[in-house]
């Protein structure tokens, strides 16, 4: 339907040839970086004409003073000692962290960070002619950074939120296994609102130091809301608003969509914290919110979609564990987004419609899957899938928990569902706008006629 590449899958059952997919990538990748074309390994590159560009436009919004990378790469001096670690990790796509397998699936994302295929053969080559710096006086002029506490949409939005709640605070201490602080604060709305930005952030500088992830959850009455298709009800209880962790700062709604709060809501928030051997005592994070000036056409609602499998997640010691779910449509859709959610022992996680005529599609792969970076991966808008009413959405995930994987702290451990980080969760955040049959259609049509156009352009 979207014309995606797919793998190959046994048809008697999906999951037979899973350790596949998780061991081949990691034996491949390092031999497709060495097998580079010969004009490019026989072209000279150095740091001030080619590699710097890349590494302001990919790598040095992390890796700088005062931000969340172990080392500034901003000058030659600071690069060249680290050029054969960089290769290493470029080859096997580790850095920069975007993890989305380059041949199976969408490939256009509104928010893609990775490097293309000649940008990763170029730094690779570079490395293996020697990391030469070349002429200093061609090099681009050294970015400036802000490193003050800004809302990071605020630029792109052309205000400030129209709505900040904070979270209650929390005494750290310097020493401590792992915590969670779930308070409870008021939004203070007296009137219904549209959102078409939300930006979770730590509060101070302590706080970014400190917070793994936070969860805010939109608690409100539900009863009689609008902006829902026939058959689509929102859960009962808490749901998901926002989600900030590592590599997700904040989310923009496509112009026809939005979530909507209600009067009297409130935020419930899981603040995820780790010890840095610093008592922090005042840890808090804030979400800002900004509003449409008038309701959109679409609702957009957050949804887990579970891959812990019919028995939850049970993952035997030295075994490649799969596990998947599925989550049927009940009205007709567009997916916005593809956020695979695990821990240590997580390798990789498909997204798969099946539709109501059988057709199968592989949507997104994460094949190297990197737990401490929780990426969103938001589709374009001209790609994002258009799915009819009774589509299934399998998610389904793999697990390493041997020896070779080098996050694993313990293959001998027998590892389930859990919070800690040492623990295991399979799950993938998925914001889905419901559409109406009428509507739909005339999505697809209108795709359908502007792929038509495009096809007739390039013949």
């Amino acid at each position: 339907m979207f014309g995606s590449k797919q793998p190959k899958q046994d048809r008697k059952s999906p999951l037979r040839s899973a350790p596949l997919l998780v061991a081949l990538p990691a034996l491949l990748f390092p031999l497709l970086a060495l097998a580079q074309d010969s004009d490019e390994m026989q072209r000279q590159y150095t740091w001030a004409q080619d590699v710097a560009p890349v590494f302001q436009e990919k790598c040095q919004d992390c890796h700088r003073p005062n931000s969340i990378a172990p080392m500034p790469l901003l000058t030659y001096e600071q690069v060249k000692p680290f050029a054969p670690l960089i290769r290493y990790r470029v080859a096997n796509r580790v850095m920069p962290p975007w993890h989305i397998n380059p041949d199976v699936g969408i490939q256009s994302y509104s928010n893609d960070r990775g490097l293309s295929e000649e940008q990763r053969n170029m730094i690779i080559a570079w490395a293996d002619q020697g990391a030469p710096e070349g002429d200093e006086s061609l090099a681009p002029a050294p970015r400036m950074f802000n490193d003050a506490l800004v809302w990071r949409l605020e630029d792109q939005m052309g205000s400030a939120p129209d709505l900040v709640v904070d979270s209650k605070t929390y005494d750290l201490p310097a020493v401590s296994q792992d915590k969670w602080f779930r308070p409870l604060t008021p939004t203070g709305l007296t009137e219904p609102h549209w959102v078409k930005a939300i930006e979770i952030r730590p509060k101070n500088p302590e706080s970014r130091k400190v917070v793994h992830h936070s969860l805010a959850f939109l608690l409100q009455d539900e009863k009689g809301a609008t902006g829902l298709p026939e058959g689509v009800e929102q859960q009962a209880g808490p749901s998901l608003f926002m989600e900030w962790a590592v590599g997700k700062a904040g989310q923009v709604f496509k112009p026809d969509s939005g979530k909507l709060m209600l009067p009297d809501s409130q935020i419930l928030w899981e603040m995820h914290m780790h010890a840095n051997g610093e008592r922090v005592p005042n840890v808090q994070v804030e979400i800002g919110v900004w509003f449409y000036d008038e309701a959109p056409e679409h609702r957009t609602l957050l949804t887990m979609l579970d891959a812990r499998g019919e028995h939850s997640l049970d993952i035997p010691p030295n075994e490649i564990a799969v596990t998947q779910g599925t989550f049927v449509l009940p009205a007709p859709a567009r997916l916005e987004n593809f956020q695979p959610h695990m821990h240590m022992r997580g390798k990789a996680m498909t997204m798969e419609a099946i539709y109501p005529n059988g057709h199968r599609e592989v949507l997104a792969f994460v094949d190297n899957f990197q737990w401490n970076w929780q990426i969103n991966y938001i589709f374009d808008a001209d790609v994002a899938p258009l799915v009819p009413k009774g589509t299934m959405i399998v998610t389904r995930a793999w697990h390493d928990n041997t020896k070779n994987n080098p996050y694993n702290p313990d293959p001998e451990q027998w590892v389930g569902w859990g919070d800690r980080t040492v623990d295991e969760m399979s799950h993938n955040w998925v914001d889905i706008t419901y559409l109406g049959q009428e509507e739909y259609e005339r999505m697809v049509a209108d795709r359908n006629a502007k792929q038509i156009a495009l096809q007739n352009g390039s013949d």
